[in-house]
Formats: structure tokens, C-alpha cells, sequence
């Protein structure tokens, strides 16, 4: 490959990070540009159609910044609720985040799984589909952590994480049904893969926990071998640039913590909610 891809990554925050981090480790080459809906953060509070109104026009602006060549929602209310949308809405291909209902039911031994999502992600009509068509012989625990992804953006910052606060938020998908436990738990905000050793040390019993970021960078490995490049652009924004859609999340503490993940620059695309 001799023209490097041009990638962009969505997400309301800082949760996309983790896909961020799976994708430059499985496209090195790539020019990467992380986009961060600080604005509007965090989605779960929004209608369905407000919210997908507002990644609509969210993601048209960071289009004609950026001139991605694959854009990468690495989000999971965005995903369930938009993708179909924004591919109506613009040429250039996307790969989304879903829960990974699929492969948890593969892997669970004693038929209980744990699906960690948001509220949003919990209550879409897209999670029940993906349980019903891979899942129907499983007993599938859905939990909506309310703050979950709240206390993964606080730790990012630096910030102590209060442990009867973070066991409270995960507890209910830890359930013993006929004998037998939830033995899987599908992290379905990319958000929670920040805090999955902080979530082995408050459960009640070890499971296996499914991150779907490695699954989401193959797959848009795939795309970009499959995608025509658009070659050098000098006017997008640099590798490593996170672009917020609000000043307010240019504190020095929150660009620290994109630093660490590989975006220390940043821009702001003024894009009030």
C-alpha cells in the first residue's frame, strides 16, 4: 500500500479510543484523526431523532475536514441508531460498532450472558435483533449502566475511581439462573474496555470479557483494502489529531488524556448542541 488511508473515528467522547488504539495497531500506516462529540456528550441522554439528526450533520462536517477514506463509528448508540442513515447520506464507507452478542454466545459454556451496554444501547430495537438471530438459546442478562461511561472518561483523566460506585454500575449483569452464572460479558459501549481490569476487581466472580475493538480494526482493515484512496490532502488536519465539537472539552486534563492515546494535537469544529 503506498498512499497512506485517511481514517476517521466517532465517537460522543473518549470510549472510541479504545478502537483508535485497535486500528493503529492493525493499520500503522494509517493517518489517523479521532472526532469527539463533546458537545452533545453523553448520547444517551438525547431522543432517537434528535441524536440522529445530530450525527448526521455531526459527521458531514468531520467529512469535508477531514476527506476520509473510511470513517469508523466507533460508537455504539451511534451505530445502532445512525449507520443506516449516514450511509444513505454520504459515499465514503463506514464501519459501525454493535454489541458482540454473536460471538458471546459462541464462547458462553453455561448459556447466561452479560450485555454491558448503555441505556440507548440497551433499549434499541438493532441489540434485541442481534439476541433474538444469535442468541435465542441463551439467557442474555441486558444491563443499561447509567454512569459507566462517565467513569471510564474520569479515569482517562487521571481521576480515582470510586469502586462501590463502579460495582453498583455493573453488578446486574451478573446473574445465576438454574444453577448456572453469567459467564460472558460483552462490553457493548467502547467506552467500558478502559475499565475492564477495575471491573474483574469488583465482580463477583470472574467471566470472560468481550472487547470488540480487535473485531472492529479487522474489519476496517478489510475496508480499506477494498476502498480506492483519495492519496495526500496537505489541507486535512494532521495524524493524531483528536477534533472536539466543543471548546469546553479542551481542558488540559482531557488533551492529557488524548496524548497518552495517540492524538496529541487537537483542533475544535464549534458544534453546539
Amino acid at each position: 500500500m503506498t498512499t497512506r488511508p485517511r481514517i476517521l473515528l466517532f465517537d460522543s467522547g473518549m470510549g472510541g479510543l479504545t478502537v483508535a488504539r485497535a486500528v493503529a495497531r492493525q493499520l500503522p500506516e494509517a493517518h489517523l484523526v479521532y472526532a469527539a462529540d463533546n458537545a452533545a456528550f453523553p448520547y444517551g441522554a438525547w431522543k432517537e431523532q434528535d441524536l440522529v439528526k445530530r450525527i448526521v450533520m455531526v459527521i458531514g462536517r468531520l467529512i469535508d475536514l477531514t476527506r476520509p477514506d473510511v470513517v469508523v463509528i466507533a460508537c455504539n448508540t451511534a451505530s445502532t441508531i445512525a449507520l443506516a442513515d449516514l450511509r444513505a447520506a454520504y459515499r465514503v464507507p463506514f464501519v459501525g460498532t454493535v454489541p458482540a452478542i454473536k460471538p458471546a454466545a459462541a464462547q458462553t459454556k453455561t448459556g447466561v450472558i452479560g450485555v454491558l451496554a448503555t441505556p440507548g444501547t440497551v433499549s434499541r430495537e438493532y441489540t434485541h435483533s442481534l439476541i433474538h438471530t444469535f442468541a435465542y438459546h441463551c439467557k442474555v442478562v441486558l444491563h443499561g449502566a447509567p454512569h459507566l461511561a462517565e467513569i471510564a472518561e474520569r479515569k482517562l483523566k487521571g481521576h480515582a475511581i470510586d469502586m462501590d460506585e463502579l460495582r453498583a454500575e455493573v453488578a446486574p449483569v451478573f446473574r445465576k439462573r438454574d444453577g448456572k452464572a453469567t459467564d460472558v460479558v460483552v462490553l457493548g459501549c467502547t467506552h467500558y474496555p478502559l475499565l475492564t481490569e477495575d471491573i474483574e476487581k469488583v465482580a463477583p466472580w470472574p467471566v470472560t470479557y468481550i472487547d470488540p475493538a480487535p473485531a472492529i480494526a479487522r474489519r476496517t482493515a478489510d475496508v480499506v483494502e477494498e476502498t480506492p484512496l483519495e492519496g495526500p490532502d496537505a489541507t486535512v488536519p494532521a495524524h493524531g489529531t483528536v477534533v472536539l465539537t466543543s471548546a469546553r472539552g479542551s481542558a488540559s486534563e482531557t488533551l492529557a488524556a488524548y496524548g497518552t492515546m495517540g492524538f496529541p494535537k487537537h483542533m475544535v469544529l464549534d458544534l453546539p448542541a
